[in-house]
């Protein structure tokens, strides 16, 4: 290998083989000079050399010789003017955006910030100290060519599985020890077989980007569990695998007939504010790279409420984030992205546009128009709220729906709440032009309780975060049923186990996408935590060892049913108009049969039936549903048979409903079934 870089070519960005060496390419429109800085032996021993070619905002450089497996980092000469947006020090290493792979972590220390941050001038100090020891090296790693495009989804089809690869993997007994927790444990077969017992049909992994924790829970003895604090947008976390390990488990998932969607962050990065660490993109380009403020660029925009916000209207940036999405798909088997505070990098001066340059280049994009593309449609930022309002092919995470069945089933919630949701949330889709596909359902995520502490607490429990208790949602709609956590009250936990039946029976029987958060199935609990991002441990991961085979085993028999009903998954919201069969596709009537009236909806009733037809041979579904403190007899229609297929009444029989007038002694009237106090039940006929 040479130590002569050549002028190379300008593109594509980041660090590629190519016939005879490696060529180079870093965006940065204000360095006056860019270092490669290369690692041939040892973590010690550096070569700088500056890329020698320029090409707009473009520097590059050719080495001659170089092949796979060499480790480099990056440094930038420039001005250092905080009050002018500027922090440029060479002094730090950084690494490539576009990094494929790297060595290991972020190792945290004061040597990583661009100043001094014990210093009463704070970030408009120059530090001098060389952050080398504490950054990890990108790794130079040939294409993962991987033929064909991504495979179609039919989100008519999708059950999505929201999961961690850690917390997923890390107590399973079938995965050796030292692998747990990595891309190699949830590629297991047990791990797999498990999401196919439940029916899922898509996985969606929190972040697997390379991530750092932030420098307050460094301080702190903390770390960021979740990973919404990238590093990289295109080398994995190194704790759980390289390319390689990831790619393995992209095909384990695919043979399974399981899709495979990434949780990514395009919004902010893990240099925080003004304040934070200089890793890449502030000492690339800071003016370029982040959206500051106008009367005081010192300071950072920060929709993401997390410090900074990245500024993807600058086209270089915006290529950055293309060409790394490109990569997961094209090279690395990722089915659809899943972007955190998607609003934030949707705005465009701003504001919220679906026509703003972040969305724009996705839709035209030849092969990611093609993937599934799911927003988290909020920020923190001024109208940082827009379920609904992506533009199509895009899904919302519906948190409409969420709110609504807590608090039909949880709170004080009436029957048109429930019923909007079961009919798919058209108030909030259908005025942009969507159906009810666009909807991403859920009742809870990683962001909030999990299910078993959202029917067992009133309140969250967040002390162990360290903010006292301040951070999390204080608006979950959930409850206690009496008492505030775990009890040993056999009728507490009866109740408890319906509500969750209750509320999954919801989110698979309603219209739209149903994503399930992992370990519900389980009956995780985080001890009323609903915010548990800085707790990798026992708290957070799966315990394989208390598995809950009647719950996961009713979940499995819904899914079942969802997939067996073309009306419970169809993209035309409901009009409750007669077909060409004569037959509406909607009847709501209350438990006796009659039509339930407009103003019954937000009434005292809780309590009403939802038909579904089916036509073309397919079955009409029947939910009746009682939300109330009493039980209900529901008459049955008379036109055909119905038999029961879920019922949340018993947590060990779910085929059971009491029988009110059974049809063998009046064979003349119709059946009438006696729903208990909040419980569902679904029938087809």
């Amino acid at each position: 290998m040479e130590r002569h870089l050549e002028p190379g070519l300008p593109w594509p960005l980041g660090a590629h083989l190519v016939d005879g060496g490696v060529n180079w390419a870093v965006f940065s429109a204000h360095a006056t000079a860019v270092e490669l800085c290369l690692f041939p032996e040892d973590r010690d021993q550096e070569i700088r050399m500056a890329l020698p070619g320029r090409t707009g905002p473009v520097l590059h450089g050719f080495l001659p010789g170089a092949g796979a497996g060499l480790r480099y980092g990056l440094r930038a000469h420039g001005a250092y003017e905080p009050e002018h947006g500027h922090r440029f020090n060479p002094n730090k290493l950084l690494i490539d955006p576009l990094a494929r792979a790297l060595d290991g972590p972020v190792i945290w220390d004061n040597a990583l910030f661009g100043y001094l941050p014990d210093a009463a001038e704070g970030d408009l100090t120059f530090s001098t100290t060389d952050s080398a020891p504490f950054v990890p090296r990108a790794l130079v790693i040939p294409e993962q060519g991987r033929p064909g495009l991504p495979r179609p989804l039919d989100p008519g089809r999708l059950v999505i599985y929201e999961a961690h690869v850690r917390g997923s993997t890390m107590t399973r007994d079938d995965v050796r020890r030292t692998a747990r927790g990595t891309f190699e444990a949830f590629a297991a077969p047990g791990m797999i077989d498990h999401l196919r017992r439940l029916g899922v049909t898509a996985v969606e992994l929190l972040p697997v980007w390379a991530f750092a924790d932030e420098a307050a829970l460094w301080r702190t003895g903390r770390t960021n569990y979740w990973g919404y604090n990238p590093i990289c947008f295109a080398a994995p976390h190194t704790a759980y695998g390289d390319p390689d390990a990831f790619c393995r488990l992209a095909d384990r998932l695919h043979e399974a007939g399981l899709a495979l969607i990434l949780d990514v962050v395009v919004n902010h990065t893990a240099e925080g504010d003004e304040f934070g660490p200089t890793l890449s993109w502030r000492g690339l380009d800071n003016v370029s790279c982040y959206r500051l403020r106008p009367d005081n660029p010192r300071r950072y925009l920060n929709d993401s409420a997390c410090g900074n916000t990245l500024r993807l209207e600058h086209p270089q940036l915006l290529r950055m984030v293309m060409d790394a999405l490109r990569l997961w798909v094209r090279e690395r088997g990722v089915d659809g992205f899943r972007f955190d505070l998607a609003l934030t990098p949707a705005r465009h001066h701003g504001v919220f546009d679906p026509q703003g340059p972040f969305l724009s280049a996705l839709a035209q994009d030849p092969l990611l128009c093609q993937v599934l593309l799911i927003a988290e449609p909020w920020d923190m930022g001024p109208g940082g709220h827009a379920t609904g309002r992506f533009p199509p092919p895009w899904h919302d995470w519906n948190d409409a729906f969420r709110d609504g069945v807590r608090r039909f089933w949880l709170r004080e919630g009436t029957a048109g709440t429930l019923a909007t949701a079961l009919a798919g949330s058209s108030p909030v889709f259908q005025p942009a032009g969507r159906g009810p596909l666009a909807a991403i359902n859920y009742v809870t995520s990683h962001d909030g309780f999990s299910l078993s502490d959202l029917v067992s607490y009133a309140r969250k429990h967040n002390e162990a975060n360290g903010e006292g208790n301040q951070d999390g949602m204080d608006a979950d709609f959930s409850a206690n049923h009496g008492i505030e956590g775990p009890t040993d009250h056999p009728g507490i936990q009866a109740l408890r186990d319906r509500q969750r039946r209750n509320l999954v029976a919801s989110l698979f029987l309603a219209l739209g996408v149903p994503m399930l958060r992992g370990g519900d199935e389980m009956g995780q609990s985080q001890d009323g935590n609903n915010n548990a991002y800085c707790h990798d441990g026992p708290l957070t991961w799966l315990d394989w060892e208390k598995e809950d085979p009647a719950f996961a085993t009713f979940i499995a028999r819904v899914a079942a049913l969802r997939a067996r009903l073309p009306q419970v998954r169809r993209d035309v919201f409901l009009s409750g108009a007669p077909g060409q069969d004569g037959m509406s596709d909607v009847v709501w009537r209350r438990p006796d049969g009659d039509p339930m009236g407009l103003g019954e909806w937000n009434g005292p009733l809780k309590a009403f039936s939802m038909r579904l037809s089916g036509g073309n041979g397919t079955p009409d579904l029947l939910l009746l549903v009682n939300g109330g403190g009493l039980s209900q007899t529901f008459r049955l229609p008379e036109d055909r048979p119905w038999v029961v297929a879920v019922s949340t009444c018993e947590a060990d029989n779910p085929d059971f409903v009491p029988q009110a007038t059974p049809s063998a002694s009046v064979p003349s009237e119709p059946e009438a079934l006696l729903l208990p106090p909040l419980s569902l039940v679904a029938l087809t006929g």
